[in-house]
């Protein structure tokens, strides 16, 4: 009987690192998150997803045939290069996939994050059922990964998928690519508290400040959920604005690439069903008449989970 085969799959945000053993069915049987520290610089990060790979090997005696990891930025795949990528101070071009490679002693693949969640979602979740589709992840920032006839798209220089940046208003947000009214300047996580509390001088009365005790200091996209949830009119707002701003980004990504599919994953997309309503209301309210009927918003089904999958397919599809 042939022995079953694992990789480790990193998933890489802003905030977190989560790194899970996978097997090829994609099932995990050890994980573990660890702090990314993004604003110390990419010797400390890279210090992170070692600890992090090393803590989840310590809990088993399996043998992986390789590691693969979804990255931020642009990634070049040959030597598992990550350049510049958003949120990361400090970066330059890091060849990580060398790096994890003389380390570890094994195959290192890397990818940009949010094409390996497309990949875990067209291998393991939601895009089973879906020839073409583009995963859209809701966190830190936004970041969406393209899937064209069941293959990931990931243009010239692997940066394909930058919705986060479609901007919705010439004259809007500043956002820390450099440009102005990006999609991710509204709705990225810090961008949206920070929207939110600017709003809440005008709405004394939400439960928002019963949840934080006042100290909006405290207030996360979870608390805005909580507030939602019972039914504060103030956090559901929120949360409609969201899905109808992002709905506006992706109908450019429906006019340009002829796909009306849409999986979104990410921890923005705990928000529910109040936030696929309004993304599905506000796409098919602006694209064309020929899209209009077409149009799909599904949640993702491996949720917190398409990043580490994704990445351990990269070992194990070599997508």
């Amino acid at each position: 009987m042939p022995k079953k085969k694992f990789a480790v799959g990193v998933d890489l945000g802003g905030t977190n690192i989560k790194i899970g053993l996978v097997d090829e069915k994609g099932k995990i049987s050890e994980r573990v998150t660890v702090e990314c520290c993004a604003g110390e610089g990419p010797d400390k990060v890279i210090h992170q997803i070692k600890l992090g790979i090393k803590t989840v090997l310590k809990h088993t005696d399996c043998k992986i045939i390789g590691i693969g990891i979804g990255a931020p930025g642009a990634v070049k795949l040959k030597k598992g290069t990550v350049e510049n990528p958003p949120n990361f101070p400090g970066w330059g071009k890091i060849h990580l996939g060398n790096i994890l490679k003389k380390e570890f002693k094994c195959d290192v693949f890397v990818e940009n994050d949010a094409n390996a969640a497309a990949i875990g979602e067209l291998i393991y979740g939601t895009g089973r059922q879906l020839k073409n589709f583009v995963m859209i992840t809701l966190g830190t920032g936004v970041g969406s990964g393209i899937i064209c006839d069941k293959k990931i798209f990931r243009g010239e220089t692997g940066l394909a998928g930058e919705i986060g940046h479609v901007s919705i208003d010439l004259n809007g947000r500043q956002c820390k690519c450099g440009s102005v009214g990006c999609i991710e300047s509204y709705i990225g996580n810090s961008y949206l508290v920070e929207r939110t509390v600017d709003s809440l001088t005008e709405n004394k009365d939400s439960l928002i400040f019963q949840l934080t005790g006042g100290d909006l200091n405290l207030l996360t996209p979870e608390i805005i959920h909580m507030a939602a949830e019972q039914g504060d009119e103030f956090a559901k707002s929120v949360v409609i604005d969201a899905g109808v701003k992002l709905g506006a980004a992706l109908t450019s990504v429906v006019h340009v690439l002829d796909i009306s599919a849409f999986v979104i994953g990410g921890g923005l997309a705990g928000f529910g069903k109040l936030l696929f309503d309004a993304v599905e209301s506000s796409l098919k309210e602006r694209v064309m008449k020929p899209f209009k009927e077409k149009i799909i918003v599904k949640a993702a089904k491996l949720k917190n989970d398409a990043g580490i999958k994704g990445a351990s397919a990269l070992v194990f599809y070599k997508s």
